[in-house]
């Protein structure tokens, strides 16, 4: 008669080499839609479009007298919504590009940034909940956000901008189902 006695489960701290570590140059991050790129131009030329209306048609209207000082500052106002959205779009113009993701088997990964690169890492075991959102711009270019959520707060621990609706919808449903298998 043989007794089975579960195997208890020893702890281990062992000391790891730098070199067994894995590197995150391996990688292999996948960029998002160039669609997004054009979409964020586009957007940031209908708001200062839209500003500059407002502005116009303020300085134009017959309703009321405006006082001397804002008729005179009318050329400068419209001057620096131009500058600001010009440098907005710029910015947008090289940043977008410059946003890759990655899904592994344990983790979900962004990487983004134009000067400050930045590496989110996220494992999917950690993952609370996936959302696929879509604004009324993404919904008219055909792309979609995915934004990952951990247990612990109620804002995403990152987002995934300018995905294909289809890839979006095809990452969260590989995300919700992987999410408890690192837990055996």
């Amino acid at each position: 008669m043989t007794t089975d006695t579960p195997q208890e489960t020893v702890f281990s701290n062992n000391q790891l080499s730098v070199d067994e570590i894995p590197s995150f140059k391996t990688l292999a991050l996948v960029p998002i839609s160039k669609k997004y790129r054009a979409l964020n131009i586009f957007s940031i030329g209908l708001i200062a479009l839209a500003l500059t209306g407002i502005i116009t048609g303020l300085r134009f209207q017959r309703f009321w007298s405006l006082p001397e000082n804002l008729l005179l500052a009318y050329p400068y106002v419209v001057a620096g919504i131009v500058a600001i959205g010009g440098v907005w779009a710029l910015y947008h113009f090289f940043a977008d590009v410059r946003i890759f993701y990655a899904i592994r088997e344990q983790d979900i990964s962004k990487q983004s940034g134009l000067i400050f690169r930045k590496l989110s890492c996220q494992p999917i075991l950690r993952v609370q909940h996936v959302e696929v959102n879509r604004g009324p711009l993404d919904r008219w270019a055909g792309l979609a956000s995915l934004q990952v959520f951990s247990a612990g707060g109620e804002m995403y621990t990152f987002e995934i901008p300018g995905l294909s609706l289809s890839r979006a919808e095809q990452l969260r449903e590989f995300i919700l189902a992987h999410k408890d298998i690192g837990a055996r």
